[in-house]
């Protein structure tokens, strides 16, 4: 008897249908359609804006008075600016800018009211961590816009006195795009290397088959496992190396810190990398869906939370908490307190702590993980 032959339509609509339940039995295909849009969405609407908020200034009042209290309230009365410190010396304020305690110091000179109402001009000093100097510029242009402002209103009637705020930028007084852009390029190369092309190593090993006739060798697994990241342990220390003289001999950029601390984080750093590596290793069966994971999961929230492009001050509180999850954060401004600020060790003991955390908590789960594979 003849089998009468699918017809075209109902050939579609199996084959459409087959299709539907292979995506919809998969849960990483689903939150790959379904909430990383989602997730871009939110982060590309709210990560990426040049605008700096809450922006931490220090005050420097030697004489307290009716006008400088008007300046530092109009001053602290906007979303920018938000009063971490009152200073008392100017030594205080290359400290707490040194420490990163402040963005900004105002300070004002001794008998402001009186200068500014009789004798003229009266001065306000902002002294501006330019670290980051496209940011540095922002926030400076709006400080001397409300300073400006209140300078008019407080200024008598015939408006014969003014007020005239000065502007002293440390740790990058030439406004170079390179003091800022090379910590974020050390972070997003360093990561990269190790989390994303140890992941797809490891994954290989699996698809291929020849993991497992390591793994019924006398050697341990974390054994194998160490010798198969070591490569890339001495890669990332040959591109951490190959970058500092680079940015020192040709893009002038100073390590003004500790050489011997600066390269002490950024090992640190790697092994946090390498750990990501081997967790994702861990997670996923196929290269393609290591790489995604470290492309989707890894290289966008680096280039968009970690403070590389755009300043996290300026970011929504959800999204200012969910930057403290991604290590790159930390590294690079611990870089840029060692190597551009010239800032003691101690200052950085936030991101060490922050990074180390990380590392041990990816290392005991990708162990889970591994003996939970093995058995």
């Amino acid at each position: 008897m003849n089998k009468r032959p699918f017809s075209t339509p109902s050939l579609f609509a199996a084959f459409a249908r087959k299709e539907f339940y292979h995506i919809f039995r998969d849960r990483r295909t689903i939150m790959i359609l379904l909430v990383m849009p989602v997730i871009q969405v939110i982060l590309f609407g709210f990560a990426i804006t040049t605008e700096v908020k809450h922006v931490k200034i220090g005050l420097l009042d030697p004489v307290p008075d009716v006008a400088t209290r008007r300046v530092a309230d109009r001053l602290l009365a906007s979303d920018y600016f938000d009063l971490a410190r009152v200073l008392h010396s100017p030594a205080g304020v290359e400290r707490a800018l040194r420490r990163g305690e402040i963005d900004m110091a105002l300070v004002f000179e001794p008998r402001f009211q009186r200068r500014l109402l009789r004798d003229g001009p009266a001065r306000v000093q902002l002294v501006v961590d330019a670290t980051d100097p496209n940011t540095a510029a922002l926030f400076t242009g709006h400080a001397r816009q409300i300073i400006a402002d209140a300078g008019r209103e407080l200024a008598p009637p015939a408006g014969a006195t003014s007020l005239a705020a000065e502007t002293r930028l440390l740790h990058n007084p030439a406004m170079k795009a390179a003091y800022n852009f090379v910590p974020g390029v050390m972070g997003l190369i360093l990561m990269l290397i190790c989390a994303m092309m140890t992941s797809i190593s490891i994954v290989r090993e699996k698809e291929t088959g020849t993991l497992e006739v390591l793994l019924v060798s006398p050697a341990r697994p974390l054994l194998i496992i160490a010798a198969k990241i070591m490569p890339y342990l001495l890669l990332s220390c040959v591109n951490l190396a190959t970058i500092l003289l680079l940015s020192v001999h040709v893009l002038d950029v100073p390590v003004a810190g500790s050489l011997f601390w600066l390269v002490a984080i950024s090992l640190l750093f790697i092994i946090v990398s390498l750990s990501i590596g081997i967790f994702v290793s861990t997670v996923t069966r196929s290269q393609v869906a290591a790489m995604l994971v470290s492309g989707m999961l890894l290289m966008m929230p680096v280039m968009l939370l970690s403070g590389l492009i755009f300043p996290v001050e300026g970011m929504p509180p959800f999204l200012r908490g969910l930057s403290c999850l991604i290590p790159a954060r930390w590294y690079i401004s611990a870089v840029k307190r060692l190597m551009i600020e010239g800032a003691p060790v101690t200052v950085i003991a936030r991101e060490a702590l922050a990074l180390t955390c990380t590392g041990a908590l990816l290392v005991a789960l990708s162990i889970k993980n591994f003996k939970n594979r093995l058995s």
